[in-house]
């Protein structure tokens, strides 16, 4: 990123962190909770990225200084001390240009939304399954990295140890601004355990992250849903309740069906069902509108389609591969034990790239 560019884009966000501040300041603003926190939010953001953006300029500045400084000092040791400040300054200047690359995004109606994130074996069987359960162990110690509060919605385990299913909710600070490119089909190579000839197998997975919706933005009736109760099992259809608390939501008009029983409590698996419907239908909605603005979604850049193979992670080759952006991280183990961001960061970088570019 040119710090011209980003200059540039700064002051003309000024006004609008100005318009922000004036509207803080009206106590009108505090009985509507929602749009409260959708304007706190996004003044905290700029506020954020302009800071962000002054200590970014400075670390660049002492770069140059110590470069310059290189080009005339002949003292061994002095050289070797500037040498290891520029690589302290250039790891800060890396870290400082994240933070920027996140900020710079064009500000998304999503983004003060908390999310639900699902994630589904798809082709594979038992690997794919496997696999599942371990991006979701990846996501949820990112999620803990990150200081996100994390609640478990539904969970169905597989006789392996792996997960046939599994939705659950991130709350916190940017959670949608981070997670919402890793929806689509997420591919996997690598010798499965029970393979025992050594052959690579690949098994795909589907992620779908969803912003949770609020009531005002979906005009669904009492009458548009069903509830049906049913007995809660475990794997094999054993008994895990000897009462109907399972409970199974149906948008009537769409279809759409939600079942949860992670909960004993009815009342408990049915605020789930509802909330997972709801984000459900939010995403669809959204896709629709989407889609009339322009047709051929599946050009854009992080479309959000959860048929859209977006990644692969060959363990054979230590490498995850984002198809979308043309980015090869090789260091699969960390990703995979929750330091994501080695891919999200770039990604939101090459987007946020994208878009200033766009701009001019």
């Amino acid at each position: 990123m040119r710090v011209e560019d980003i200059a540039s884009y700064i002051e003309n966000l000024r006004g609008r962190f100005a318009e922000l501040e004036k509207t803080l300041a009206d106590p009108a603003i505090y009985a509507n909770q929602a749009e409260c926190r959708k304007v706190s939010q996004e003044h905290r953001k700029l506020d954020e990225l302009f800071k962000s953006f002054e200590s970014w300029k400075k670390v660049l500045s002492e770069i140059e200084e110590n470069k310059e400084m290189l080009t005339i000092e002949t003292d061994t040791e002095l050289r070797d001390l500037i040498q290891l400040d520029l690589e302290n300054l250039a790891v800060e200047a890396e870290k400082l240009e994240g933070i920027l690359s996140m900020a710079l995004l064009p500000p998304d109606p999503n983004d003060a939304k908390n999310i639900i994130i699902e994630i589904r074996p798809a082709a594979g069987g038992d690997e794919a399954a496997l696999f599942a359960g371990e991006l979701a162990r990846a996501y949820l110690k990112y999620a803990e990295a990150k200081r996100w509060k994390v609640e478990i919605l539904e969970q169905n385990s597989s006789e392996l140890g792996g997960i046939k299913g599994m939705s659950f909710s991130l709350i916190g600070d940017n959670v949608y601004s981070c997670m919402k490119y890793e929806s689509g089909v997420h591919r996997v190579q690598r010798v499965p355990e029970t393979e025992s000839g050594g052959r690579v197998h690949t098994s795909t997975i589907t992620v779908s992250v969803m912003p949770e919706a609020e009531e005002v933005e979906l005009d669904v009736k009492p009458e548009d849903l069903r509830f049906d109760v049913f007995r809660s099992s475990g794997p094999g259809g054993q008994s895990v309740n000897t009462t109907d608390s399972a409970v199974r939501v149906t948008h009537i008009p769409t279809g759409l069906s939600v079942a949860s029983q992670q909960e004993k409590s009815q009342h408990k698996n049915k605020e789930i069902a509802l909330r997972i419907l709801f984000a459900r239908l939010l995403e669809a909605k959204q896709q629709e509108e989407q889609a009339k603005v322009d047709a051929d979604r599946r050009s854009q850049v992080g479309t959000g389609d959860r048929s859209e193979r977006i990644r692969t992670y060959n363990f054979p080759q230590n490498r995850v591969t984002d198809h979308r952006f043309g980015l090869n991280i090789f260091d699969l183990p960390k990703i995979m034990e929750g330091e994501l961001d080695l891919v999200i960061q770039p990604t939101i970088k090459i987007v946020c790239e994208q878009r200033l570019e766009a701009l001019k």
